[in-house]
């Protein structure tokens, strides 16, 4: 497609003003990344609300980063990823970015109390302090010839935690009753409180770091309301009692049959909602017909119930597809950066290679019911944005259904639990690890199991190239600090050279590739040293250049900072 065509709830557009119109993994010789027309620029410059007149622009904000003299971007001492085009000018040789997917570990968490089961999911996770907490959807699905039955129990939103994010227990609380007993550590029910009736399974609950916010709601949700329609504000003193803050829905344009999200934006000072909607059909709560594709929308607010700005996400260079939830939130390194974990849905129908994927006897017991829960197939893209509307989507799965076993490739699997989370490396002496965890085993066993995986900080997306080599090449930027600060990996044989140029592209004296040394290992947070320094701050607030010569190596993040920083 030349142009691109829009679809609500979706753009394929495969041009962007301040992203690469290249895909992921094209690299050519000598391709250029940055280059637009000066129509692409007034075009760009119109929306912003900007006036090109001479080749300057003052503090314009593009796509989360602000440029200051035409061209320069400043990037500050933030932590910049490579999870899109924003910085890269060029790639050279046999250097491309590449997709870096998490390993898999250890079952966290198996859904198997009587309140719980095989429909469990929606998991929420983050850090509190000391302590990690989760949340999530509990359900039961039972499958008999040509039934579903999903009312073993209601939906309740209940909760786990662990010290470490790797050991999870699910604590009596002694807060809700279920079938005479509160001995279970359910924390919301799906019932009527005042004049709203919530639907507790389809939530997401996050700690507000809003520095304005009230003590009695710094844990917040939005709750999807049966009747009226809508989503539903909801605050909590201590993580584990609820209740409403509005007596009406705040969010009522939308379908809301997934898991739907808001958070509070550090970098922007807002709060922002992501939720499910479909492109075509209606949903309000007069009708329940949706057409169309399954797709995300998003709104900003200053206090949490009064939401304006709403938009459907729009992406680079991707078709439209299914996608079952979105997982959005701020990198919380790179929180400038949003990146999500959407679900994409498809639906294969019955062939050979179905047939052959585990568990036939209960895939074709649910087709019964309905051909999709036998022949949909479920995993995990990895999405990123900086301004929350416009998204890069890495086409190809990050989180694919895996090795053929018992409880996998089947619909419901490889959902991931909002968000990602720092655990401790198992390696004595070794960085962080950033933990996410997904689904599976949904519909069978005696309930669904979430499972946990792993990857480097920073690990998304690399940078790399062969032994043969490649090179990458910045757009201008500007920024602030003293050190060259960057989280690579090499071969013992590979290494990593580094270039500071002028925003020509000469080579600055004292920092050319000949007067820096090779680096080698795989580190999170190595320094930059030059033949004669590692100081670059004579340099701090010039236009410049960052030329990286890669030899089997990868180049994950960078930032200049000052030398008393870590991490």
């Amino acid at each position: 497609m030349s142009g691109g065509a829009k679809e609500a709830g979706g753009v394929y557009r495969p041009r962007h003003p301040f992203l690469s119109e290249h895909a992921p993994h094209t690299s050519k010789e000598q391709m250029p990344i940055s280059h637009i027309s000066r129509r692409e620029w007034l075009k760009a410059a119109a929306a912003a609300g900007l006036t090109a007149a001479t080749g300057t622009v003052v503090s314009v904000r593009a796509n989360g980063a602000e440029r200051g003299e035409l061209g320069v971007l400043d990037v500050g001492s933030r932590l910049e990823l490579f999870v899109d085009d924003f910085l890269i000018d060029r790639l050279v040789g046999k250097a491309e970015r590449r997709l870096c997917p998490p390993e898999p570990q250890e079952i966290a968490l198996v859904h198997d109390a009587p309140w719980e089961g095989s429909g469990s999911g929606y998991h929420s996770v983050f850090q509190d302090g000391p302590l990690y907490r989760l949340y999530y959807k509990a359900w039961h699905l039972d499958v008999s010839t040509g039934k579903l039955k999903s009312d073993a129990h209601p939906l309740y939103c209940c909760y786990a935690e662990s010290e470490d994010g790797i050991r999870w227990r699910k604590p009596e609380l002694g807060l809700h009753n279920f079938r005479g007993s509160k001995a279970n550590n359910i924390v919301l029910t799906s019932d009527s409180i005042g004049d709203v009736n919530q639907d507790a399974g389809h939530i997401a609950v996050f700690k507000d770091e809003n520095p304005n916010c009230p003590a009695e709601a710094k844990y917040k949700a939005i709750v999807r309301s049966r009747a009226p329609h809508g989503l539903l504000a909801f605050g909590s003193p201590d993580g584990l009692h609820w209740s409403p803050l509005s007596d009406r829905p705040v969010i009522t344009d939308g379908a809301f049959d997934s898991q739907n999200l808001a958070f509070w934006d550090p970098v922007r000072g807002q709060y922002r909602a992501y939720w499910r909607i479909f492109t075509g059909g209606g949903t309000s709560g007069k009708e329940w017909k949706p057409r169309g594709h399954r797709a995300i929308r998003t709104a900003t607010s200053k206090d949490f119930l009064n939401w304006s700005q709403q938009a459907d996400l729009e992406y680079a260079d991707s078709p439209v597809e299914h996608l079952y939830t979105n997982q959005v939130k701020p990198y919380h390194r790179a929180p400038h950066i949003f990146i999500g974990f959407p679900t994409r849905y498809v639906e294969r129908g019955w062939s050979d290679s179905m047939r052959a994927l585990p568990e036939l006897e209960h895939r074709e017991l649910r087709a019964q019911a309905e051909l999709r829960y036998g022949t949909a197939l479920t995993e995990a893209l990895l999405m990123t944005s900086r301004d929350g509307v416009f998204f890069r989507r890495w086409n190809e799965a990050f989180l694919r259904p895996g090795r053929e076993r018992p409880g996998t490739w089947n619909y419901g699997q490889q959902y991931v639990a909002w968000h990602l989370v720092e655990t401790k490396s198992p390696w004595e002496g070794a960085p962080n690890e950033l933990s996410l965890y997904a689904g599976e085993s949904y519909w069978t066993a005696p309930g669904s199991a979430l499972r946990r995986y792993t990857l480097r900080l920073d690990g998304f997306v690399s940078v790399s190239a062969p032994m043969s080599g490649g090179e990458l090449v910045t757009k201008p930027l500007r920024f602030d600090g003293d050190r060259l600060r960057l989280n690579f990996s090499t071969s013992a044989a590979g290494s990593l050279r580094v270039e500071l140029q002028d925003a020509q592209g000469s080579a600055i004296e004292g920092y050319a590739l000949s007067e820096g040394p090779p680096l080698f290992g795989d580190a999170i947070d190595r320094v930059v040293s030059w033949r004669s320094t590692s100081d670059v701050s004579k340099l701090a607030g010039m236009p410049v250049r960052l030329r990286f010569v890669l030899q089997d190596a990868d180049l994950y993040a960078f930032r200049f900072a000052h030398a008393s920083a870590t991490g």
